[in-house]
């Protein structure tokens, strides 16, 4: 077998960048290809010192910042990729990456983290959240929407098999394709989060500050708690909201490395995570630590945080919400045992991920060879009867394959 993996762009580390590392080791055989590798080869070692096979669009390099607005191209990049070589194309996908163009009898298994959540359901979230409604510019948007969505519908009869990231994605998938799919939760690194010593005095997040996730409102609710502190750890375009945001009882951190993070999850009175996320790798990185966590309850979250026992949920994406959820995880006389907050951690652990991934991988790759083999003596076996009819329009009798 060969394998190729199609990831979309590399820029930074983060939650799909960690599942591709651990898919690339039940499968270290395989060529990596992305549309854009920005990195300068900062994240080599987590994919065996691969390098990554890029699109027409790495030229663009001086647009490495602005990379995203480049994604009217990416529908094209991705189908120039010549994967004709390969017997099963991964796809890694919540954008462009599963539009590869593969043959019949080439098996393509796409890993979903989303379909493109600003072209479907959140497209008008998006829209506001980007500043775009009312303006010339919102118009161009939304054209370029439009035809994403009949390009990405087009794209999913490509894929033969869909692995979602979540039983919510799943529901997406359904909606955006009408196509059934496996779920397999992403990996958590049980192994490195785990539990530290005594709790502190402060509320934690982190992530990267992208619109979504919505680093600014946490803030903004601590700002109407000066009695409560917070810290966050993070950067991205939002970064310097964030930190405008921010009062005396907020501490913005900014980038740090593994060991701060992992320090300030351990220590951290709970974590607050608000994103409608698609899985969610960092509030289970928080349960890894026996960190309570307080969830948005909707999207991922809304599967792996249980409410009233590995922290609680709240509904609405306001200042507001976060503040009464505070109040109720600080008056609750539920005891948030961290031992039992690491156990339902341990159930999204990396060897379980890798053992399902690659057992499913598997059985789609004998699946597939067994029906082509079926489809081949098919047709040989139908060429043979034409070639016994000897020209008189009628076939000798004899057995057909099964």
């Amino acid at each position: 077998m060969r394998i190729a993996f199609v990831h979309e762009w590399l820029v930074t580390y983060a939650g799909s960048e960690k599942v591709l590392s651990e898919m690339l080791k039940d499968f270290p055989e395989a060529d990596l290809f992305c549309l854009v590798d920005f990195s300068n080869g900062r994240f080599k070692p987590h994919f065996m010192g691969k390098t990554f096979r890029t699109s027409f669009l790495q030229k663009f390099k001086t647009l490495s910042g602005i990379y995203r607005y480049l994604f009217p191209l990416m529908s094209i990049a991705v189908e120039q990729f010549d994967l004709s070589g390969y017997d099963i194309v991964i796809s890694n996908s919540h954008a462009v990456a599963k539009g590869v163009i593969t043959g019949p009898d080439q098996l393509h298994i796409c890993y979903c983290y989303t379909p493109m959540r600003y072209a479907w359901d959140l497209q008008h979230q998006y829209l506001r959240e980007q500043r775009f409604n009312g303006r010339p510019r919102g118009v161009v948007a939304r054209a370029v929407l439009h035809r994403a969505r009949i390009w990405d519908t087009r794209t999913a009869n490509g894929v033969d098999h869909f692995i979602a990231c979540s039983q919510y994605i799943g529901r997406r998938i359904w909606k955006a394709y009408r196509r059934n799919s496996d779920v397999i939760y992403p990996g958590v690194d049980t192994n490195y989060f785990q539990i530290g010593g005594a709790k502190g005095d402060y509320y934690f997040t982190s992530s990267r500050m992208v619109p979504y996730k919505k680093i600014p409102l946490i803030i903004k609710a601590f700002r109407q708690m000066p009695d409560k502190k917070l810290v966050v750890i993070g950067d991205g375009p939002q970064y310097k909201d964030a930190l405008r945001e921010a009062g005396p009882n907020v501490s913005v951190l900014g980038y740090q490395p593994d060991d701060v993070l992992l320090k300030h999850m351990q220590d951290a009175k709970a974590f607050i995570f608000m994103a409608e996320e698609d899985f969610g790798i960092a509030p289970l990185e928080a349960q890894a630590c026996g960190t309570p966590v307080l969830a948005f309850g909707r999207g991922g979250a809304s599967e792996t945080v249980i409410d009233g026992v590995t922290g609680f949920h709240f509904w609405e994406q306001s200042a507001q919400a976060v503040c009464d959820v505070v109040a109720k995880f600080e008056n609750s006389t539920i005891t948030f045992d961290p031992t039992t907050i690491r156990q339902h951690a341990e159930r999204f652990s990396i060897a379980r991920f890798r053992t399902e991934f690659r057992d499913l991988v598997m059985a789609k790759w004998q699946a597939h060879s067994r029906a082509n083999a079926g489809v081949k003596e098919r047709a040989k076996y139908e060429a043979g009867l034409r070639d016994r009819d000897n020209g008189t329009g009628r076939s000798l009798p004899h057995q057909a394959p099964a």
